[in-house]
């Protein structure tokens, strides 16, 4: 349904270690580097990916109010991992990996802030 959306991050360098790290948990990486935006995209491009990336990072004043974004995964081991990979390159926890049946019964997700405070998520809906 989005073809491409995107933040503004403090820095560029520091939140490309931490996207590459957290992204590449769920099949994504860097598609574009223009140096002071960074495309990532989904590892197998499929019909109708920019191919630039879909979720860009780019310098500027972050966001106020700081947007949420959610990843999709296609396990548990891979928010587990995606949680693990955030709390070692600079993120903090905002909700460890487990499941949050108020949204419906197979909503498995974790939570982190990165560093510039965004609240980032990975989402499973299966079981």
């Amino acid at each position: 349904m989005i073809n491409h959306t995107g933040i503004n991050v403090t820095d560029v360098a520091r939140s490309r270690v931490f996207y590459d790290a957290v992204l590449a948990t769920l099949g994504i990486g860097a598609k574009l580097d223009l140096g002071n935006a960074i495309g990532f995209g989904r590892a197998e491009a499929q019909k109708g990916d920019d191919p630039g990336g879909a979720f860009w990072i780019s310098r500027g004043t972050p966001h106020e109010p700081r947007v949420h974004m959610a990843f999709t995964a296609m396990s548990r081991e891979e928010v587990i991992s995606f949680h693990a990979a955030a709390l070692g390159n600079g993120g903090r926890d905002n909700g460890a990996p487990g499941l949050r049946p108020q949204y419906h019964p197979d909503y498995f997700a974790a939570f982190v802030l990165d560093p510039d405070g965004y609240n980032i998520e990975a989402v499973f809906h299966g079981s």
